[in-house]
């Protein structure tokens, strides 16, 4: 399955369903009271972050999501069935977007959320009943799932990134030091993706990613720059490989930094290691040479050790460095604070003046206009008696509302006559 780490989905939750409108009839009954019974909820979307689940490829040629409808209510107080919940398994470490809003980041396996809610059933005319009501003669339509275009990115969560120019020896290292297997080959970008693997060192299991190779110009999207730092952003240390053969390990060491802070200042800011790799091909001497060069432009705050993968030459050394450098760094990974679909206002509304009449938003007065049946006198009237009550008709007619003014409602079709 090839790697897939950037996703549009369109997702639309199931809508309600429509409540029943209906009288009992036996025999021997004459007047049978109302028994329209409720409809059933529509299904949410939810979710899932799953260990078991490493690309977003699935949806590459499904890009839209539904949740099932509730069924209508029925009569003798039949309620219709609830839909079932649509579960998406997305890999951890998926982030959702609602244009430039985070909307959820699942950063811990099992970690769920409702991305888009299934729409309540309709109440059946059973359920209007009363003292003043004896004989309701209508019943309420389900409300509509919600529906959003989400933008879903793939982070990969890992205690160690790996990053280096295209053939720094990331890869090898890799395969070395865990029982990943990745391509491996003397030429840039070998690795088109993150690759994970388990190191388990002195009791402790330290999860390592190997980030393909940086490129001038990556943090404007370069070759595959975004697609590439996005994965560095979780990581809590960041092991930086420079080929110790390289013309200028100065440049090398520098371009890759200024890339991590033209992207992300945070990134830029997380704690480095600095590896030569490879120092089996060239003399010691020659590698004293290039480790005093780059000596005299590292921050003095910033460690160089020297490997080779292959000889396994300084490679315990790193792991020990590595494991007593992460735990200094004990805040966990945390959850980022998340925006809310919608808003806590309940019952705030809008009346706006436009060409045909007024226009009525608000989401609270908005879904009585849902449900309400405009086929359906009695329905209307509730409608109306509801706008009464909440003081709109009376903003209305301070508003200027004459005979004949259409009442709309925001993402409704139907309107009422004034």
């Amino acid at each position: 399955m090839s790697f897939v780490d950037y996703i549009v989905l369109k997702v639309k939750a199931g809508d309600g369903g429509d409540g029943h409108l209906s009288f009992h009839h036996e025999k021997f009954v004459d007047k049978g009271g109302p028994d329209g019974g409720d409809g059933g909820d529509g299904g949410d979307v939810i979710i899932r972050a799953s260990n078991n689940q490493d690309t977003l490829a699935k949806f590459r040629y499904h890009k839209e999501i539904l949740a099932g409808d509730g069924l209508p209510g029925q009569k003798n107080n039949r309620h219709g069935k609830t839909a079932d919940n649509k579960i998406i398994d997305v890999p951890v470490g998926t982030a959702v977007y609602l244009e430039d809003r985070l909307i959820v980041d699942l950063i811990t396996n099992e970690q769920e959320y409702v991305i888009a809610k299934g729409g309540k059933g309709g109440f059946g005319n059973a359920h209007f009943v009363s003292s003043k009501r004896q004989t309701p003669r209508f019943a309420e339509k389900g409300l509509p799932g919600e529906k959003f275009v989400y933008r879903f990115e793939l982070k990969s969560i890992a205690d160690v990134g790996l990053i280096g120019l295209p053939n720094a020896g990331k890869s090898t290292l890799l395969s070395k030091i865990s029982h990943a297997k990745p391509e491996i080959a003397d030429y840039p970008f070998t690795t088109l993706k993150p690759n994970l693997g388990v190191v388990d060192y002195k009791g402790r299991s330290i999860l390592f990613a190997d980030i393909p190779g940086l490129i001038e110009g990556a943090a404007e999207g370069r070759g595959l720059g975004h697609d590439f730092l996005r994965h560095i952003e979780r990581t809590r240390l960041i092991i930086h490989m420079i080929d110790v053969n390289s013309d200028d390990v100065i440049r090398d060491y520098q371009l890759i930094n200024q890339e991590l802070k033209k992207y992300s200042r945070a990134l830029f800011k997380k704690k480095q290691i600095v590896v030569f790799s490879k120092i089996d091909s060239l003399t010691p001497e020659n590698v004293s040479i290039k480790i005093d060069y780059l000596r005299s432009t590292l921050p003095k705050t910033i460690k160089l050790i020297t490997i080779s993968s292959f000889s396994r030459q300084g490679v315990d050394q790193l792991l020990e460095l590595i494991r007593l450098e992460l735990e200094k760094i004990i805040k966990p990974a945390k959850e980022i604070p998340v925006v809310k679909l919608t808003a806590d206002l309940k019952d705030s509304w809008q009346v706006q003046k436009v060409k045909k009449g007024f226009l009525i938003s608000g989401w609270e007065i908005e879904k009585f206009a849902f449900k309400t049946d405009f086929n359906n006198d009695e329905s209307v009237m509730r409608l109306k008696n509801i706008l009464k009550r909440k003081g709109i008709i009376k903003e209305l007619i301070k508003n200027g509302i004459k005979p004949e003014d259409k009442i709309m409602f925001n993402r409704l079709d139907d309107f009422l006559v004034y």
